[in-house]
């Protein structure tokens, strides 16, 4: 089960609120950093959370966390492949940032999920996907009723071959899980917004070279596929590509393994941020925090900012 911390708020004036205490209707984000990824997403309402962010593992870089979280102040964090158990997660930074309802399911070594706010929100849900224990999905619901979803999908392992690399087949195995589920969402119809490091780069412009990745992991015709299906399944909203055009290049993570990465360029797009269909003529903004990526012991993924107005 997931460890759920309350924090009652102080007693001082919210971000957000004028010097009387009136509601200022200021642009509020969303931000996911993960130890190898860091994303972003933005939305406007007063009160309610304006970031999320995870990162990977978290303990190792507090720092790089701490600044973000200065410059960039989101009301909820999503944070993914944390590493750590719950009774000893870091919680101090979080808090003197003002993250006052943490949710967090993680694991010693492997994956783990969290979702922090600065006001109140409630645990939704937590997905064993595919009968595995193994921390990678948590969800809130946030106060205006918009349920978040956290989501840390396997890598997949190197050789993208389900019968010779289990690592693989798990991971279409939580791809088309994740389909079925998306397909239920849109009976019921509610407002959802699907965050996280889906380690799966879709289109021909979502990776340095089309045909160089066709038998990479992330990017081979079996997973690309399986996720346009599954975005299809909800109807889902890319949130990024709304405002940058398929045909232009677009990329939230670049290898450890390329000395002069923002040289040589040769990024994948990992980490996604989608919005059901009602919030969709709610996208104000995206963009990617390319310059993240080159801060010393950062994570291979930059954070993605989208602004929603959930007002």
């Amino acid at each position: 089960m997931a460890h759920l911390l309350g924090v009652q708020p102080k007693n001082e004036t919210p971000p957000g609120s004028g010097k009387g205490g009136e509601t200022v209707y200021a642009p509020a984000r969303f931000v996911l950093i993960k130890g190898h990824a860091e994303e972003t997403c933005r939305a406007e309402r007063p009160h309610h959370p304006r970031h999320l962010e995870y990162q990977t593992p978290i303990r190792a870089r507090l720092d790089l966390m701490d600044g973000f979280l200065r410059q960039y102040a989101p009301d909820v964090l999503c944070l993914q492949e944390t590493k750590v158990r719950d009774d000893q997660f870091p919680h101090e930074l979080f808090d003197a940032h003002g993250y006052t309802t943490r949710l967090i399911k993680g694991q010693p070594g492997y994956n783990g999920v969290a979702i922090f706010a600065k006001h109140q929100v409630e645990l939704h849900e937590m997905r064993a996907l595919c009968g595995r224990n193994d921390c990678r999905h948590i969800s809130a619901k946030l106060p205006d009723g918009t349920v978040l979803h956290n989501y840390y999908v396997p890598a997949g392992g190197d050789v993208p071959d389900p019968v010779k690399n289990d690592k693989f087949a798990h991971k279409l195995e939580v791809v088309a899980e994740m389909t079925a589920w998306s397909m239920e969402l849109k009976k019921k119809g509610g407002k959802e917004i699907l965050v996280g490091d889906l380690n799966i780069a879709p289109l021909e412009t979502d990776v340095w070279s089309h045909k160089q990745l066709l038998n990479v992991v992330s990017h081979t015709p079996v997973e690309t596929e399986g996720m346009l299906k599954m975005q299809a399944a909800r109807d889902w909203v890319d949130a990024v590509r709304h405002f940058v055009p398929a045909e232009q290049k677009l990329y939230s993570w670049w290898s450890y393994r390329s000395p002069n990465w923002e040289l040589a360029d040769k990024g994948r797009r990992l980490d996604h941020v989608w919005v059901s269909p009602q919030l969709k003529g709610k996208l104000k903004h995206a963009q990617v925090i390319k310059e993240m990526r080159g801060k010393e012991k950062a994570s291979d993924h930059a954070p993605i900012i989208v602004t929603i107005d959930l007002g």
